[in-house]
């Protein structure tokens, strides 16, 4: 059996020790039916991972709990080993998991009381049962992520690997665009960059009188990511926020610290600080996006509709127009060439792109340009285009032509599976395990996990 170790089964593991049926009768299973050095594997590990996977509609088959007893005989592997190499996850950092996951299941029950009474305990009791077994799956992921650090695959080595690869294992593409754009902001007036400042005023005063910054956020925040979340980003280093965000954000020292209004190329923010670790920090915020008047919209079209009128006219060239108005800082210098934010390629499926682009992109041909369109950028601000298809790509089963990222990336990860499958087999040859009879019939049984 392949290892599917690369699947995210750490951390969606249901948060349950007991299985608990709607009748409130509780069914405690707490068998144990593995032993991986001195960590103990439970009869209800088995039955909850396969219960979380039931509600994710993958499919129970004969096999599905042999899967899982295998993947949890890993995690015990990774963590005595990050034990033995002194591997630790922050209290921090645990702690922001546990109200993490801890909110996703409220969000799903109802609220707070109706997941107190689910489980008989207060919040409190409940993440105190809960913060070891977070503390334990952050840890083992780390331990992961340190086996298979740097890992990459040189060209030579993703031509061979591609060449390894049946027919039917070569992921079949969709139809896929690349697009060129000219882009123009229309301009925010004084008048409602000040409205903006004084909302985040207001919110910032409430918070301080002891209003919950996560509910203002999740009611206020123009963010629709970390809105829904409180506000919250999640740990983050400086180089992968605004540098004006960073800046503030880091500068705060307290735990629950309020920042005052700070500016980005998002727009406007208040951040309130969560926890810090050396180089990280984990932050909340309430983005605030200034809103554009008519007029502005007007001469944002109108400008784009007179380059439109030159480029067809062949009075200028598309990528002297894109280095000449394009306000797109990351696509102007490279012929207006679109970048998809999924994947940081040059490609995009028609269905993947926002609604108001696929309207207009779905009608045009190769070399055709668009009329000026609103849309909105990948920061949720109001922006107006003209784009041109550059070429379409057939449906095809993936090629090293068209689609050597995604075929790098399978290589890489292929890598990675092998040094984590030879290390998993190193270090089950040296560790005391013992399984429970009721498993003997597992197939994976039988590639090295019994001596």
């Amino acid at each position: 059996m392949r290892i599917s170790f690369f699947k995210q089964f750490i951390l969606s593991i249901l948060l349950v020790s007991t299985i608990k049926f709607a009748t409130g009768q509780e069914l405690m299973i707490d068998r144990v039916v593995a032993t991986v050095g001195d960590k103990i594997i439970l009869q209800s590990d088995i039955e909850n991972q396969v219960l979380q996977y039931l509600s994710q509609g993958i499919t129970s088959t004969s096999a599905l709990k042999c899967e899982v007893l295998e993947e949890l005989m890993i995690q015990k592997l990774l963590l005595t080993q990050a034990e033995i190499d002194s591997v630790e996850v922050g209290l921090s950092r645990v702690e922001t998991e546990l109200d993490r996951r801890l909110m996703f299941f409220v969000r799903q029950i109802g609220s707070e009381k109706k997941l107190e009474e689910f489980y008989g305990k207060s919040l409190l009791e409940i993440k105190e049962d809960f913060r070891p077994l977070i503390e334990e799956q952050l840890t083992t992921q780390m331990m992961q992520s340190e086996i298979i650090a740097g890992i990459n695959a040189s060209p030579k080595a993703v031509q061979k690997y591609y060449k390894t690869l049946k027919e039917d294992s070569i992921p079949l593409i969709n139809t896929q665009y690349e697009i060129n754009q000219i882009l123009v902001y229309p301009a925010q007036n004084d008048e409602a960059r000040n409205a903006v400042r004084e909302e985040l005023l207001n919110l910032r005063q409430r918070i301080i009188d002891g209003e919950r910054f996560s509910t203002l956020a999740v009611l206020y925040s123009e963010d629709p990511g970390s809105a829904r979340r409180g506000g919250e980003l999640g740990f983050r280093s400086k180089n992968e926020l605004d540098p004006e965000f960073a800046k503030a954000a880091f500068r705060l020292k307290d735990d629950g610290g309020i920042s005052r209004i700070v500016e980005s190329e998002f727009g406007f923010h208040i951040i309130q600080l969560i926890s810090k670790e050396s180089n990280q920090v984990n932050v909340r915020h309430i983005l605030k996006i200034p809103k554009v008047d008519i007029k502005q919209k007007i001469i944002a079209r109108n400008k784009l509709d007179s380059i439109r009128g030159l480029l067809n006219a062949d009075s200028l060239s598309f990528k002297s127009a894109a280095v000449r108005y394009s306000e797109d800082e990351q696509s102007k210098l490279n012929d207006g060439l679109m970048i998809n934010p999924m994947n940081a390629s040059t490609k995009f499926e028609l269905d993947a792109l926002p609604p108001q682009e696929f309207n207009v992109i779905k009608d045009l041909k190769v070399g055709e340009i668009s009329n000026a369109f609103e849309s909105v950028d990948n920061n949720g601000k109001i922006v107006y285009k003209i784009v041109r298809i550059k070429k379409i790509i057939d449906s095809h089963r993936a090629n090293l032509e068209n689609d050597y990222e995604l075929i790098e990336q399978m290589a890489v990860m292929d890598k990675q599976q092998d040094i984590i499958d030879n290390w998993v087999e190193e270090k089950r040859s040296k560790t005391y395990i013992h399984l429970d009879k009721s498993f003997i019939n597992c197939t994976f049984l039988k590639e090295g996990w019994i001596k």
